[in-house]
């Protein structure tokens, strides 16, 4: 089918652009709604950012990472009960090791102990404490919103009245909207514990994309939950749970095509035509799963002007391997390793690492006796197009990797003298993974201020165009992401007429 003739476009209800976990449980979602919808993906396998791809036999994760939504009632658990998919979930201990030069510290899978532990390994006990029992119930507020999306913008009648009912809950809330996690750290006489600062941090820049100066309260506060809010690992990789929502988008009724990238999208008759490599599509409605400057490429040709403000700030360097199996651990289980070299440094480029080390009974395609690993690394976009226009990109990213070695091995040495073989990542290695241009990876930083809470809908970018992913909101993690796809699947289908 020739891309260029419009006459011979097939019909579609819905074309999604992009099989990351945005665009699946938006096409999903709008398959359970009766439409008629496709997902076209440039890459061969889907996930995006959160994706296993395979490299001389061996499987890793794209981006070394932790993933929620696997606790009954929460969204993964539920697509994975009525389907019937194929994955399978194991629940870590500890969720995190985390190691800085302010301490370490085993984050529990059960709050309480970890709240625990916190509280016996601080300087101000009674403090933490009363800092750690206030976040969890604010968290509690929170978390209870994000497992329900019917809760979530857009708002209906029935919404605000569900709202209404819980105000007395949010009320404690309120007062810190708009404000940085430092100053609730300040308000409890908590910002002195170095230990706790320092996990926060690292937490916080791989959530929240920021540290906790600049972090805002509401969207840290709830972060600060994630390892105890059905976080776990996926036997094989997250591509597993990836493959397993393109089943279920198939059983659903819809149609998922790989290795078909959309090159352009042309307005036409009041809807779109969507020019893919392998053909042409009629639709009244695109749902883009990239990243804002992808979609304003396939737009050149239209009056729809795509802000990329969005991407200004993170992409990734990644190390990606193979570890011996501890002696001791024959059945290995999964770890995941949160390392700071040094807490004085900005948390990027090597200083700052997480580690995510795969099973021995995972099915990664690695030689007998080990698992694979990825970790990765925070890399300042800025910094990373300044070395390009000099020349020295090579010698940045040799720097990064150097260090990310360095804090391996000074925060958890065991594992550094296990490292079998490596393959070093840059952020252009990260873009030709995940399909993002110059790697862009985290979603968009929540700083404080109100800016995060003008745009709490699903991201309307023209009309019948929308954008998923992590540059929209919620977008702060794996689970997050899907969950604004449900939300954005559902105002699309509101009012719709003629479909199943």
């Amino acid at each position: 089918m020739s891309s260029s003739n419009t006459s011979q476009a097939l019909p579609a209800d819905a074309v999604v652009i992009g099989a990351g976990f945005g665009g699946l449980a938006t096409a999903l979602r709008l398959a359970e709604h009766g439409a008629r919808v496709v997902v076209v993906e440039r890459l061969t396998y889907p996930g995006g950012c959160a994706s296993t791809f395979t490299r001389q036999g061996v499987r890793y994760e794209a981006g070394a990472t932790l993933f929620s939504g696997f606790a009954p009632g929460q969204l993964f658990a539920e697509w994975m009960a009525k389907y019937d998919l194929d994955v399978v979930v194991d629940t870590l201990h500890p969720t995190i090791a985390f190691a800085s030069s302010s301490g370490t510290l085993d984050v529990s899978p059960d709050r309480a102990v970890f709240v625990d532990e916190v509280v016996g390994r601080s300087q101000n006990p009674k403090n933490v404490q009363a800092f750690l029992e206030w976040q969890g119930r604010l968290a509690d507020v929170l978390w209870t919103v994000l497992q329900s999306p019917e809760l979530l913008p857009p708002l209906t009648l029935s919404t605000v009245a569900k709202h209404l009912l819980r105000t007395p809950r949010y009320a404690s809330l309120v007062p810190w909207l708009g404000r940085p996690l430092a100053s609730a750290l300040r308000h409890f006489d908590v910002d002195n514990e170095p230990l706790l600062r320092s996990f926060l941090n690292a937490l916080c820049q791989i959530t929240v994309q920021c540290s906790v100066d600049e972090a805002e309260t509401a969207f840290a506060l709830s972060t600060m939950d994630y390892p105890f809010r059905g976080t776990g690992h996926v036997k094989g990789g997250i591509g597993r749970l990836a493959s397993g929502l393109v089943d279920a988008v198939g059983q659903a009724g819809g149609d998922v095509r790989f290795a078909d990238e959309a090159r352009r999208l042309e307005r036409k008759d009041g809807g779109w035509v969507v020019h893919t490599r392998k053909g042409t599509w009629r639709t009244p409605v695109v749902v883009a799963n990239l990243v804002p400057s992808a979609l304003g490429r396939l737009l050149e040709d239209t009056d729809v002007v795509v802000d990329e403000e969005a991407e200004r700030d993170w992409s990734a360097a990644m190390w990606y391997g193979t570890m011996r199996v501890p002696a001791d651990e024959p059945h290995f289980a999964e770890r995941h390793l949160q390392l700071v070299h040094d807490d004085t440094q900005p948390l990027q480029h090597g200083n700052h690492l997480f580690v995510s080390i795969g099973a021995v009974d995972d099915e990664r395609g690695t030689p007998p006796g080990t698992v694979a690993f990825t970790a990765s690394s925070h890399v300042d976009l800025r910094a990373w197009r300044a070395a390009g226009e000099a020349g020295t990109q090579a010698g940045f990213v040799d720097d990064i990797q150097q260090k990310m070695k360095q804090t391996l091995q000074l925060r958890a040495p065991a594992w550094a003298d296990r490292v079998v073989s490596s393959m070093p990542g840059s952020p252009r290695t990260f873009a030709r993974f995940t399909a993002r241009p110059d790697g862009w990876v985290g979603g968009v930083p929540r700083r404080a201020g109100l800016l995060p809470y003008l745009k709490l809908g699903p991201d309307r970018r023209g009309p019948g165009l929308w954008l998923v992913g992590d540059s929209s909101f919620l977008g702060q993690s794996t689970l997050a992401v899907a969950t604004s796809g449900v939300r954005t699947a559902d105002a699309i289908a509101k009012g719709r007429t003629g479909w199943a």
